[in-house]
């Protein structure tokens, strides 16, 4: 399936009758808190299969995610992945690959947010984007206060960030 930026491609609550294997573009992830704080956590790129709390077993969506750009998607009901995990004894391997992945994406975020300046994390992030975003500008892709939340700084410091480039 294709998606356009701004699309959804689950909704947090969503019971996990599905699991997708991104095939290419960008997904932020954002999660509504009973306050009605809402909390960008996460970043989807290309080669994932998400939602990874739900890779062995079914749960709902933590979060909701939104293409960031047009994205391809492969939708995979929940049913036929896990009786493939309980059938083919390669599938274990696999996953705790993509588990991997995911755990390095993660060290490398927090290793982004703890170098020194607002202005290196920010570059950083950038740098990062590009990768996967086929040099669409991190501005183009999230808000200042989204950039804001993945780097540790408030909107005004990435305001102030962006009109000093």
């Amino acid at each position: 399936m294709i998606l356009h930026k701004g699309e959804t491609l689950f909704r947090q609550g969503d019971s996990g009758e599905y699991l997708y294997h991104i095939k290419s573009g960008l997904f932020k992830v954002t999660r509504l808190h009973e306050n009605g704080n809402m909390v960008l956590f996460n970043i989807l790129y290309a080669g994932e299969t998400v939602p990874h709390h739900s890779l062995i077993t079914p749960k709902e969506a933590h979060g909701t995610a939104i293409a960031l750009m047009r994205s391809e998607v492969e939708k995979i009901p929940a049913e036929d992945w896990y009786r493939e995990l309980r059938e083919d004894p390669k599938k274990p391997l696999e996953i705790a690959l993509l588990l991997q992945e995911k755990v390095r994406f993660m060290q490398q975020r927090l290793d982004h947010l703890t170098v020194g300046t607002p202005a290196e994390r920010l570059e950083l992030l950038s740098e990062w984007l590009n990768d996967y975003s086929h040099g669409v500008q991190v501005t183009d892709l999230l808000t200042q206060e989204e950039i804001g939340q993945l780097i540790g700084v408030r909107r005004e410091t990435i305001n102030r960030l962006l009109r000093g480039h």
